[in-house]
């Protein structure tokens, strides 16, 4: 086992606490599960948000599917003309038994025009 990070992104369709919720929540559990990876094995996970969610917290999503106790971090995404409006972005950091090139990020709405290679 040995660290690594595993990326992804979401948009929702509007600044709803409860959406914003449940999309994060969605994201992180379909990071976790492709990736094989175990509460345990967390170490910890970056959130960032773009300027136009402020509803709510998108770390909320991480604790409504019970990440308890691991350290989270949001933070206000860069300003960039050409990115995808209402998006959260997540860096997880984690341990695992996979290569880099085994490793699966995922790219949901949106937000798969950030990374058109990763999305699945």
């Amino acid at each position: 086992m040995r660290l690594v990070a595993i990326r992804g992104a979401i948009t929702v369709d509007k600044d709803d606490p409860q959406e914003i919720v449940d999309k994060t929540a969605f994201l992180l559990q379909k990071i976790l599960e492709l990736n094989e990876v175990g509460s345990d094995d967390l170490v910890s996970i970056i959130f960032t948000a773009t300027e136009d969610l402020r509803s709510e917290f998108p770390a909320a999503g991480a604790r409504a599917i019970g990440l308890l106790d691991v350290p989270l971090l949001g933070a206000r995404e860069i300003l960039v003309e050409h990115g995808p409006p209402r998006c959260i972005r997540v860096l997880v950091h984690c341990y695992s038994s996979k290569s880099r090139s085994e490793i699966k990020h995922v790219y949901e709405g949106e937000a798969k025009r950030l990374r058109v290679d990763l999305a699945n």
